[in-house]
């Protein structure tokens, strides 16, 4: 009973406290913004490491003015966490992952593309390994035909916790650089042959985490 009268007490205040904090670290840091000359007209997917998930609402503004995306997020406690933190960015939720509920995620996120809507995935949530990447993505935008966009956001410092992901927290007053990778197309590839293709895309600017975190 008491864990559970906690856990609702975290969602009540948790997410509200971590967008204010997301929007001052936002605001107090300089942002350089890398990003393609091309973007889809079409729906797109946007794709992120788990770990690094924090700021990407701020490079899917840079290319939809009016937010109209829905993040595919764990159904698990801290995924409720996360849903309702980016809920106060204009983002919806998928719940689900691709190693749970693989099929329902799938049926939504094609309707809702159907409709118009982007989708966010995490290709290697919700529980890793970190920086692998997962079938369910590539699946996913063979199925519908959908590009693929690899997000990332590196910060001059930052935090880092001790979770399976390395959650990066970057720390207000640094430089924000933020990257996407033009629209990639992976219809008509092996699945061997895409994932090695998706994941060297969302490598390229991973921030480098040999550096001493404090």
């Amino acid at each position: 009973m008491r864990k559970r009268f906690f856990r609702v007490i975290a969602l009540a205040l948790f997410p509200f406290i971590g967008a204010i904090l997301i929007r001052f670290i936002y605001f107090t840091s300089r942002k350089r913004f890398h990003l393609p000359d091309e973007v889809p007209s079409e729906p797109f997917i946007m794709a992120s490491w788990h770990g690094d998930l924090l700021f990407q609402p701020y490079i899917y503004r840079k290319f939809r003015k009016i937010p109209k995306v829905d993040i595919v997020i764990s159904e698990h406690f801290d995924g409720r966490l996360i849903a309702k933190t980016m809920s106060h960015f204009s983002l919806g939720t998928i719940h689900g992952s691709s190693t749970r509920n693989g099929a329902r995620v799938l049926i939504q996120a094609l309707r809702l593309l159907k409709e118009g809507h982007d989708i966010g995935i995490t290709p290697d949530g919700p529980k890793g390994p970190r920086h692998e990447v997962q079938d369910g993505v590539i699946v996913m935008a063979q199925k519908t035909n959908s590009k693929i966009m690899a997000f990332s956001c590196v910060p001059s410092s930052f935090w880092q916790l001790g979770s399976w992901d390395r959650f990066t927290i970057p720390k207000p007053f640094g430089t924000l650089d933020f990257y996407s990778s033009e629209p990639i197309d992976l219809q008509g590839m092996e699945l061997d042959d895409a994932r090695a293709l998706l994941k060297e895309k969302l490598m390229e600017h991973t921030y480098d985490t040999s550096k001493e975190v404090r």
